[in-house]
């Protein structure tokens, strides 16, 4: 893995963040399965089978072993319930990583997906990272206020129809 980039346990002011386990996938299938979470990225909820089939992929980790997946769910400490995941892929010899963040619905509006992606980068940044990465779909703006919460700034690039967020160690490509 570069630089040693694995999923281990972290927290937050009110979360705990624990490394994706396929034993989560019955539990966080309840979390995800609201349609509304596809609206911005299409597709319909898994089911429990099959998030566990995508889980068992996830934490055998990528077949590239210049890449590193790291995949949390997000449980709230006040309870025992799950209420999301934070993930990134990390390339570029540890210097490059992808991120993005869901939480379940009933989850929302409570500053949870901010909190997780913000120790994310803060993880990410103190590993070494130098680029940090999402990638938005224009209309969903509580995910970009997540992103910029968590210091990313719009740029002018489009993936796919999303709009590329990043934080680099330099001030290009932002929008202004």
């Amino acid at each position: 893995m570069p630089r040693g980039f694995l999923a281990r346990p972290f927290a937050t002011a009110r979360l705990d963040v624990l490394p994706l386990r396929v034993a989560h996938a019955a539990r966080m299938a309840v979390v995800l399965g609201d349609p509304a979470l596809h609206t911005f990225i299409g597709g319909t909820p898994d089911t429990p089978e099959e998030l566990r089939a995508r889980y068992e992929r996830l934490v055998a980790g990528s077949p590239d072993p210049a890449v590193s997946w790291c995949n949390w769910v997000l449980r709230p400490r006040d309870t025992e319930r799950l209420a999301g995941t934070v993930q990134t892929t990390v390339t570029g010899g540890g210097e490059h990583a992808e991120i993005a963040w869901v939480v379940g619905t009933a989850w929302q509006g409570r500053g949870l997906a901010s909190e997780a992606a913000a120790a994310l980068v803060a993880r990410l940044r103190e590993g070494g990272v130098r680029t940090i990465v999402a990638h938005i779909h224009p209309g969903h703006h509580a995910s970009a206020a997540v992103a910029r919460s968590a210091g990313l700034s719009a740029t002018s690039r489009r993936q796919d129809g999303e709009v590329r967020w990043q934080l680099t160690d330099t001030a290009s490509d932002h929008v202004t």
